[in-house]
């Protein structure tokens, strides 16, 4: 049950961040016994890989608090996010044999399949509202959400791994904030087609 919480916030936190939760897991996993990896996993407490992993979290850094270019690193990140997800969340799901979980062993693609699916709802959320806060606060929003959804996936990646017991309350208040975000898209979209609908003065 705790595997599960555990893979589910992680990859979460994938769906902010891709490079977050895997830095984490890594470096937790090389430098602490928070973490244990499966033999299989061993490689992403690797230095090298560490050392890409956070390559790419600068330039994440960077790129998503930059109007129109968050954009584009979110079609990018398409592909990249879900795939950390199904990482993260597999992981963990190995990790749970080392607990004798005999469910996760038996069934190895299930780790995968629901990181990736909720790695991909999270990032599909966040890539769908950017351009709308963007054009609502002329791009001066786009850093500050970009910190904010930052924050979160570490946030999120460290209660996952330390008190999965809160994930699902974690989620709930996720859940609340992408609905308002949801509402507000909404509002943006009809007022736009409300505006081209009606005629020129």
């Amino acid at each position: 049950m705790f595997a599960a919480l555990t893979g589910l916030g992680l990859s979460t936190a994938a769906g902010l961040n891709a490079y977050i939760p895997l830095l984490l897991v890594g470096v937790l996993a090389r430098v602490t016994d928070a973490v244990r990896l499966p033999h299989e996993y061993a490689w992403l407490s690797d230095t090298w890989v560490l050392a890409i992993i956070a390559v790419l979290l600068v330039a994440e850094f960077v790129l998503d608090k930059v109007p129109v270019v968050d954009h584009v690193n979110d079609l990018i990140q398409t592909a990249v996010r879900p795939a950390s997800g199904g990482v993260v969340f597999s992981a963990t799901a190995a990790a749970a044999k080392l607990d004798n979980s005999a469910w996760m062993a038996d069934h190895p693609a299930v780790g995968w399949m629901l990181g990736i699916a909720v790695a991909l709802a999270v990032h599909l959320l966040k890539a769908g509202t950017r351009p709308v806060i963007n054009a609502t606060t002329a791009g001066v929003g786009a850093p500050v959400v970009s910190m904010v959804e930052d924050v979160g996936s570490v946030g999120m990646s460290l209660i996952a791994i330390f008190l999965p017991v809160l994930v699902v309350v974690a989620l709930a208040v996720l859940a609340f904030v992408a609905w308002r975000m949801l509402r507000r898209v909404r509002r943006f979209r009809e007022a736009r087609r409300a505006r081209a609908a009606s005629p020129p003065v």
